[in-house]
């Protein structure tokens, strides 16, 4: 009987273009395959070293495609997302919560622009993973050049998919599962009630993470997904402190 390895996953994830239904039909059909040398690094679900969080997924990643140190990926992290249009205030309060954050734990996040950027860039200084939706070369937002740069050469980036896949909109609700597992609890700055941060959050609950929310004004009528949130059993972020507790 045919076995599958690593090198069978590869090639259905280049095939599929990281498509993980596609991979698991391939998988289930041990459909044949080609060696290839494939220049960028990557791990399997076969691999011995696999991150362990992802394997409480319903549909853990069968292949990971990274740049840069994949051992954060074995520390503790707590997952920092919110609006991509965010307000100066969020942004404040980001750099806040990521400082204090940063000091104890991996800062897990989108590399979206707003909120999970500004993230990104008050831990570059300690440790932080960005989790993207398409291949690692296809940079996205083109704002978030500099910042993909320094990441994938001294922290890390991951993906389900293979260089070259654009970042077509499906595939962010996907990703969204990978914040979730790899952080030990998420926390959200301003959102609104349909959003990608949501889908963050519903993937965060069915593992059991713990979900806290900056609460937003009561005149703030376009951000109301963090008091929707806290209203619904979300824990409240009301000061440092709270932080520094975490």
């Amino acid at each position: 009987m045919k076995k599958i390895t690593r090198e069978a996953i590869l090639w259905y994830a280049l095939q599929t273009q990281g498509d993980w239904f596609q991979i698991a039909h391939s998988i289930r059909d041990k459909d044949d395959y080609k060696i290839v040398h494939y220049r960028y690094p990557y791990i399997t679900i076969l691999d011995s070293d696999y991150p362990s969080c992802f394997l409480r997924l319903r549909y853990p990643p069968w292949i990971l495609f990274y740049q840069g140190n994949l051992s954060y990926l074995y520390l503790e992290g707590i997952g920092i997302v919110g609006s991509r249009n965010c307000t100066a205030q969020a942004i404040k309060d980001t750099q806040t919560v990521a400082e204090i954050v940063k000091k104890k734990y991996v800062v897990v996040s989108g590399l979206a622009s707003g909120v999970d950027a500004m993230a990104h860039r008050c831990a570059l200084d300690r440790k932080t993973i960005g989790f993207i939706g398409c291949g690692i070369d296809r940079i996205y937002p083109k704002s978030n050049t500099e910042l993909y740069q320094i990441m994938r050469k001294d922290h890390l980036i991951v993906s389900e998919y293979p260089m070259g896949v654009l970042p077509l909109s499906k595939h962010f609700p996907w990703r969204n599962r990978l914040i979730a597992a790899c952080s030990k609890s998420l926390i959200v700055i301003q959102a609104k009630y349909k959003s990608g941060t949501m889908h963050t959050v519903k993937q965060c609950l069915e593992l059991s993470k713990t979900v806290y929310c900056l609460p937003s004004a009561f005149s703030d009528t376009e951000y109301q997904g963090c008091n929707y949130l806290i209203q619904s059993g979300a824990q409240i972020i009301v000061n440092q402190k709270d932080l520094e507790e975490l």
